[in-house]
């Protein structure tokens, strides 16, 4: 248990590292990103950043939770790992006040910024990335309850963030501290449940056992 929890501690340091050294370098790899591109990983990227749109997430995995049965409990820190993650990333938005890539002269990505331009607002700020914070924050939870199917979880949701800055939406330490801080939520509202059963509580008085 002991190893396991230093473990974790180990990676997780290495990855608020990883996203440091990202903040320092952010330019020089978002030149390299705009240098990989092409229609091949566009499309790809694509279908990766749409796939992570809010309400494909928030609806498709409530029908999974729904379908599978015991584990309707979870819902509730489901929904409320999403909700959080969209306060928190708008307060550090308003906060931090980091412009976006193509607007300092890095190039979007024209099919996505054509579907997604009107999303971006004089408050929309770049750091840290909602999308990421938004996806990674499910993840805990989704690993928690299909253990089997973790792999896929953390494979999509790194796709789904990756894409934002594949795009130019994003610098790469956005998207890092927003799946860092997504994460974080995600396992709170794990040991909140856990701790104080709320969203069994709910699901029992609704009568949805």
């Amino acid at each position: 248990m002991i190893k396991n929890i230093m473990k974790k501690e180990f990676y997780f340091s290495i990855l608020i590292i990883s996203a440091i050294f990202a903040f320092i370098f952010d330019k020089k790899i978002m030149g390299f990103f705009v240098s990989i591109r092409n229609p091949f990983f566009d499309y790809i990227f694509l279908g990766f950043s749409l796939a992570g749109n809010i309400f494909i997430i928030f609806f498709f995995l409530t029908a999974v939770f729904l379908w599978k049965e015991n584990k309707r409990r979870w819902i509730i820190p489901l929904w409320l790992s999403g909700i959080f993650a969209i306060i928190i990333s708008f307060i550090l938005k308003i906060i931090i006040q980091r412009s976006r890539p193509f607007e300092n002269g890095f190039p979007a990505l024209e099919i996505l910024f054509y579907l997604m331009k009107n999303s971006f607002n004089s408050w929309d700020f770049s750091f840290p990335s909602m999308h990421a914070m938004f996806v990674f924050a499910s993840v805990p939870i989704l690993i928690k309850e299909f253990k089997k199917l973790k792999f896929i979880w953390i494979i999509f949701a790194c796709a789904a963030a990756f894409s934002r800055s594949y795009f130019g939406v994003h610098y790469l330490s956005d998207i890092m501290f927003g799946a860092i801080i997504g994460y974080l939520i995600g396992m709170t509202l794990i040991y909140l449940e856990e701790k104080y059963e709320i969203g069994k509580k709910v699901i029992r008085k609704l009568k949805l056992e």
